[in-house]
């Protein structure tokens, strides 16, 4: 009898390496792609959490984007695991943005989807794409006027 599919968020763990130093863009999705982000005050909670990391030294950011639903995050791993990372990003953020939303319940899908960059990526490139996603999604003209983003070169 053939084995049932296990979730997807259990077969994104599967053979995940984590490298201290390397470049990586992660994805984390909102549970049933609630767009809870709309609300920017909310949005705002999770670039305090982003910032933290940063600021212990656990990963350098590079760019992120807030959208409605999912985060999307360039970052240099200075220290742990992408694991630990993302528990710790998502737990934190979890509590204080339900809290303010005054709601109870997952906050994010189980999983995160990673990709680890290679020397040949262009790491602009891939920023400018990352920061792009409300212009692609119609949300904005001009993506200086969604709030929910950030780069290290500009």
């Amino acid at each position: 009898m053939p084995q049932p599919h296990a979730p997807h968020g259990t077969r994104l763990r599967f053979g995940r390496h984590s490298e201290t130093g390397r470049i990586y863009l992660l994805t984390a999705v909102v549970h049933r792609r609630d767009p809870l982000f709309r609300d920017v005050a909310a949005g705002r909670l999770l670039v305090n959490e982003l910032r933290k990391l940063h600021q212990q030294g656990t990963v350098e950011s590079l760019a992120w984007v807030v959208m409605p639903d999912h985060l999307h995050w360039l970052v240099s791993l200075q220290n742990g695991s992408l694991d630990t990372l993302m528990r710790f990003l998502k737990g934190r953020s979890g509590r204080v943005i339900n809290a303010h939303l005054q709601r109870t319940g997952a906050l994010w899908q189980h999983g995160y989807h990673d990709r680890a960059l290679r020397g040949e990526d262009d790491i602009k490139a891939l920023a400018r794409y990352v920061i792009a996603n409300p212009l692609r999604a119609g949300l904005v003209d001009r993506i200086g006027d969604y709030p929910l983003w950030d780069a290290v070169w500009l």
